[in-house]
Formats: structure tokens, C-alpha cells, sequence
């Protein structure tokens, strides 16, 4: 008698599941989701495409969760490693020397941009930039922290401080120590930083803040200043990194080394959760009087090292980075057609690489154009501290035909966001 293989997705009907997410998880997402006509249960889901779980809708993903997807869903190459990594291992105990975690942060040294010996995993990017923190404050022995207006860093601890008001003041009083400067102002960085401030954190294109590409010369200056002031330079890669810009990392295309880097999101490959903090070896003494000051259970679980040693295998190659920069260049010849074609309401598309943001003309055209994407079978978020930008990241694995083909829907997309403003 043969075992049927057990079956996850499709145990509920769709109107069950959104039954019981609404009664056990949050009836806020269900009312909201329901009231603009988006009321997607994912189901299926494989490469770029998104299958509703009543399988009478697909979707091309065009959100990735940020990032998460940059080598689209279930890749058959990743969820292979992970397969073979469970043959051999569990999550391991973090108190414990690893023989994985060792193997992985050497590999992140080799890549890293610039001398950024050491690594401390964790769960997710809100831990990593929390650690970063951390580091900064325990090392330089100064307080204050500097990050960007409309930055978004987490939902955690010292990663909510360091971002947008708007997802503090709920939650009560803000933590001390932390300000902010608009992005891609230089003189405001200049005085907002004296010699009480520990680190500037940035996030090498603010994604939540609308894709916001700085000048060529913004980074640069802003190492600079961290030498000059004494200040460590935290780098936010978490959306930014492992291919997304068109090289591994995105702070490469300013030749700028930074004191700490984050990752996370797509350090996963979209299968197990990872994320790391790297730093530079004298920041390392930190933890030298006491190595257990800072500990994560499940931080750089060793199930999830093979998978992400392949992710950055397969993210590293030549190959795959000229790929990523052969599809931004049918996208931004695409995207031009398209300006001419809307002048009413796309104002530029912002892009470095696979980083994309289509700004419209007002905070309106985000949201609608969130709506008017699904409607024309693609997921696009808008930028939630820059409404008028609607955030556009494919997977990076995407052929050109299917390039192609999302432009044509962002074409009846655009139409869509017109016909709404009744232009």
C-alpha cells in the first residue's frame, strides 16, 4: 500500500482560510485586503508566479518580499540543499563552536566589501541591524545613533528606533539616543554628527522611502564624515544585497567600505531563515570580556548555512550578475517607452540594477497602482514612506521574454492608475 506524500497547501478552502486567519491571526489584514478587492490566499507558488489558493488567479511576484525571492520561489537548486542539509543536521546550539556557522562566515568574508572579518548571525534583518547597534554603541562608547528620514530598518528593538516615526509612536515613548537626517543630504549629516555619535546607518537605496538612488557622490561623503567624526558606518544591504543592484552588493557601485553590514531577506534563498551582521576584526573585542553578551537561539541555525552558502554561490557568479544587468536594461529601455506614453502620471522610473521604484505624480497613484498591478496580474507594494512610488522588484532569475511580458502588464497597470485619476 503506497503512503500518500503529505499535502500542505490546499487543506482549506479559500474562504476557510480567510475565515480562520481573520479569528486567529489578524482580522485587520482580512477586512483590509477584502475591502480593495485583493483578497489573494497564497497558494501555490513556484519561480516567479503566485497562485491564488482557489487557483482561479496567478500572479507574477513583483515584490518578492523585498527582496526575500530574489531567486524566485521554491528554487529547485536551493530547496535541494536544504533537503540534504536535514539528512545531516538540526538547528545546533549557539553556545557551541559550529563547524557550519564557520564555514558560511568565512565565505562572507571573502565577499564582503571591504575588510569585514567577522559575522554574527540571526533570524532576520531587524536582529542584524539591532546587533549592529549594539556593536557600534558598545565599541565606540557614545550614544547616539544617526540614521535617514523615512529609513525602515525593522520592526525591533533598536532597528524600529533607527527607522520612520510612523511605526514608533504607537508603541509609546521613543527610545533616547537616536536621530535623523533627510537621505541624500550630505550638510544635514554634517550637523546632525558630533562626538557623541556612535554610528550613521543607511540603507544603500532606501527601499520603504520609495527607491530612492542617492548621488554618486552622497555614500562617499558619508564615509568621510564617519572618519572624520570617529563615527562607525553601519550599511543597511538587507534589500539591497546579493545581486539585486546588478553587482553582489549594492554599496559597491559607490566604492565605499563600510565599519558594519547587515543582510538578510535574501540571504534565505526564500527556504530557511537567515541573516547576518559583519564587521570589521577590531570591533570584534566587543565581546571579548564576555563571548555570551549576545546570543540568538536560532541566529545561523545550521540546517540553514548550506542553504545559504548556495544562495551566495549562486548570487556571486559573473554569470548571474551580467544576467541581472542584461534584464534592468530591457527595463529601463521598457520603462522609457512607457514615460512617453503616460507623461500624465509616470514621472521617472528609479533603478539601479533589479532595484526599482516607478514614481507617479502623487501620493495617490502608489496605492492605485498597487491595485491596478494585481488587476493586471502582478504584485507590486507601494512604497509606504513615499506613497508615490511603487516598489518593482522581480526575481532576478527572470528570462528577458518574461521581462517582456511584465511590461506589458505594467503597460495596462499604468492605464488602469490613468483611468482611476480620470486623466
Amino acid at each position: 500500500m503506497n503512503t500518500p506524500e503529505p499535502k500542505f497547501v490546499g487543506l482549506l478552502s479559500k474562504e476557510k482560510t480567510l475565515d480562520q486567519f481573520a479569528q486567529s491571526v489578524s482580522s485587520g489584514k482580512v477586512k483590509f485586503f477584502q475591502s480593495i478587492g485583493i483578497d489573494f490566499v497564497l497558494g501555490d507558488r513556484e519561480g516567479p508566479y503566485l497562485t491564488d489558493l482557489s487557483g482561479e488567479k496567478r500572479l507574477f511576484d513583483c515584490h518578492c518580499n523585498g527582496g526575500v525571492f530574489n531567486l524566485g520561489h521554491r528554487n529547485p537548486v536551493v530547496s535541494q540543499t536544504l533537503m540534504e542539509s536535514l539528512k545531516e543536521l538540526d538547528i545546533g546550539n549557539h553556545h557551541l563552536i559550529s563547524e557550519q556557522r564557520a564555514v558560511l562566515a568565512t565565505r562572507l568574508a571573502e565577499l564582503a566589501p571591504g575588510d569585514l572579518p567577522y559575522t554574527v548571525f540571526g533570524v532576520g534583518g531587524g536582529e542584524a541591524v539591532d546587533l549592529a547597534i549594539k556593536i557600534a554603541r558598545g565599541y565606540t562608547g557614545r550614544d547616539i545613533i544617526l540614521s535617514a528620514k523615512g529609513a525602515y530598518h525593522g520592526h525591533t528593538g533598536f532597528a524600529l528606533a533607527a527607522g520612520d516615526e510612523k511605526y514608533r509612536t504607537p508603541f509609546g515613548p521613543p527610545a533616547p539616543g537616536f536621530l535623523q537626517a533627510p537621505f541624500n543630504d550630505i550638510q544635514a549629516l554634517q550637523e546632525n554628527t558630533d562626538e557623541n555619535t556612535a554610528a550613521i546607518i543607511l540603507e544603500t537605496i532606501p527601499a520603504t522611502y520609495g527607491i530612492a538612488v542617492p548621488d554618486e557622490d552622497y555614500l562617499p561623503q558619508v564615509r568621510e564624515l564617519c572618519d572624520e567624526r570617529g563615527a562607525l558606518l553601519i550599511v543597511d544591504e538587507i534589500q539591497t544585497g546579493l545581486g539585486r543592484t546588478g553587482k553582489l552588493w549594492g554599496i559597491e557601485h559607490f566604492g565605499v567600505e563600510p565599519d558594519i553590514m547587515v543582510i538578510g531577506k535574501g540571504l534565505s534563498g526564500g527556504i530557511y531563515p537567515m541573516a547576518a551582521t559583519c564587521f570589521r576584526a577590531e570591533l570584534e573585542t566587543v565581546f571579548h570580556e564576555d563571548p555570551f553578551i549576545h546570543i540568538s537561539t536560532f541566529g545561523g541555525a545550521e540546517v540553514g548555512c548550506p542553504v545559504a552558502l548556495k544562495v551566495l554561490e549562486l548570487s556571486s557568479d559573473p554569470a548571474f550578475l551580467a544576467h541581472v544587468n542584461e534584464i534592468a536594461r530591457i527595463f529601463s529601455d521598457g520603462f522609457s517607452t512607457l514615460k512617453e506614453k503616460y507623461p500624465e502620471i509616470f514621472v521617472q522610473l528609479r533603478q539601479l540594477g533589479l532595484m526599482m521604484g516607478i514614481e507617479m505624480v502623487n501620493e495617490f497613484c502608489g496605492p492605485l497602482f498597487s491595485k491596478a498591478a494585481y488587476d493586471a496580474g502582478f504584485l507590486s507594494v507601494y512604497a509606504n514612506n513615499d506613497t508615490r512610488v511603487a516598489q518593482f522588484l522581480p526575481p532576478l532569475t527572470i528570462e528577458p521574454s518574461q521581462a517582456e511580458e511584465l511590461l506589458t502588464k505594467v503597460d495596462h497597470a499604468l492605464d488602469g492608475v490613468k483611468s482611476l485619476l480620470s486623466l
